[in-house]
């Protein structure tokens, strides 16, 4: 089953949304809001699910042409968004930028941080941005929207508390983290507003190239137009969904339209190096930290930008067949005008 959320007022409109991404239907007879939905998720997925064959056998009442840019995140804001980072490779990079060591308990222990969940950003919604000498960046992801989580649940369980996987943009500002992590005490002004995919989905819908609580399959991303990276979200995911979901569930409750999302997915090259962009036939990067670090690395010199008013980031993933099974996050950074 493939949901949306129309842009209309603070939390939108339900629809669902045909499995080719053309076509959709309002479902808010059923649930208002997906957030409605997920509180009650046992009871109202059966009939979201009787729609979306209606709609996917051309027989649901009232169906139109879906405009993606008419969408809001499919949670257009969200009690709880937890970030982990399970692509070590990633974090081993981004470290190197900090001169930091990774400790072996990474290996173990999963890194998380919780972001501001009260408004997200529509995935066709520019980034605003107060200046470019904070170091903005992009960072494709994968999250899970989950159910009422119990407190101390253990992987095996919170597999089950998984309902919907959908795409992130989860901007960072470079220059701002070093300072707020050498405070103790974590990120919080370098993690402005992030954006979701326009369509969530059910774990069913990623057929085969959903095993193991991973995602098995490219993320592509595209920088101004050029191919950026096509990383694969599943071999290097070191821990899985469940693990990160109870992980954040440790010693409190998730409740219903919990988000928690994967990190910036990472691979190394196949003889462990940090990773090849595109144009040298590697699989390229999902945000600009990297490619300046293995620039550093490879070269001793960086010669990347973090990303300028106007520059413009494409996040998508498509199945075997080519099909786009998310939507497109497609968002221009722009400077920040106070509004009058």
């Amino acid at each position: 089953m493939k949901l949306a959320t129309l842009n209309i007022g603070r939390d939108g409109e339900l629809l669902v949304v045909s499995k080719d991404l053309t076509r959709a239907v309002r479902a808010t007879d059923i649930a208002a809001t997906l957030q409605q939905a997920i509180e009650n998720w046992d009871s109202l997925a059966p009939k979201l699910d009787a729609r979306y064959a209606q709609l996917n056998e051309g027989k649901a009442e009232g169906a139109f042409d879906l405009d993606q840019s008419a969408l809001h995140s499919p949670l257009p804001r969200s009690y709880h968004w937890a970030d982990g980072s399970a692509y070590l490779n990633h974090v081993k990079l981004v470290r190197q930028a900090r001169n930091a060591e990774m400790p072996d308990t990474f290996w173990t222990d999963p890194l998380m941080y919780q972001g501001g969940g009260d408004s997200f950003l529509a995935p066709t919604e520019d980034i605003e941005a107060v200046s470019e000498e904070h170091g903005i960046d992009f960072e494709g992801e994968i999250a899970v929207i989950t159910d009422d989580v119990p407190m101390n649940v253990t992987p095996e369980q919170a597999a089950g508390h998984i309902k919907l996987i959908m795409l992130v943009n989860d901007v960072s500002l470079r220059g701002l983290i070093p300072g707020e992590l050498a405070k103790g005490f974590g990120f919080f002004q370098a993690k402005p507003a992030s954006s979701f995919s326009p369509i969530c989905v059910t774990p069913d819908e990623l057929g085969d190239a959903w095993q193991e609580g991973k995602v098995h399959l490219p993320l592509t991303v595209h920088f101004n137009g050029e191919k950026f990276g096509e990383p694969q979200a599943g071999p290097d995911m070191i821990f899985s969904f469940p693990q990160l979901v109870a992980h954040a569930a440790k010693t409190r409750y998730l409740g219903a339209g919990a988000i928690v999302g994967s990190g910036t997915v990472s691979n190394p090259d196949p003889d462990g190096g940090p990773g090849k962009p595109v144009a040298d036939g590697g699989v390229g990067y999902s945000c600009l930290a990297e490619i300046r670090m293995v620039e550093k690395i490879l070269h001793d010199e960086v010669k990347t930008s973090f990303m300028r008013f106007g520059d413009r980031v494409r996040i998508e993933m498509f199945d075997g067949d080519g099909n786009n099974i998310f939507g497109t996050i497609d968002q221009r950074v722009v400077e920040y005008k106070p509004k009058a």
